[in-house]
């Protein structure tokens, strides 16, 4: 599957499953283990872990295996590893914390929301 494809969905299951404040980030330039990088919110840890189950499931429905899956067990922060696209779903007091959007240093033309 191409990251462009692989991009889609993953934009497809948070969608879905409706994370919050979806942000998605080009990363290309400043990476070498990803071209994007997913930021999206749950509103509690049920919905934390619904939502990347969600995209696990629908990633390995496409044939794409998650290199790591790391935050199942708290559902504070779960971070999905898809090779060339990396996903984070985050507690928003989690989100808020790290900020991986500014962390990441972004120009806006490269950060794009999502819904």
């Amino acid at each position: 599957m191409q990251n462009i494809e692989l991009k889609d969905l993953v934009v497809d299951s948070l969608e879905d499953m409706k994370a919050i404040e979806v942000q998605c980030l080009d990363v290309s330039a400043q990476s070498d283990f990803a071209d994007f990088m997913f930021v999206a919110g749950g509103s509690s840890n049920r919905h934390v872990r619904a939502v990347a189950q969600s995209v696990i499931e629908n990633a390995k429905q496409e044939g794409v295996v998650p290199l790591g899956v790391e935050g199942m067990e708290s559902g504070d922060w779960v971070l999905i590893d898809l090779v060339d696209v990396v996903v984070h779903v985050m507690l928003p007091d989690t989100r808020v914390f790290y900020d991986l959007e500014r962390l990441w240093s972004l120009s806006p033309s490269s950060t794009t929301s999502i819904g």
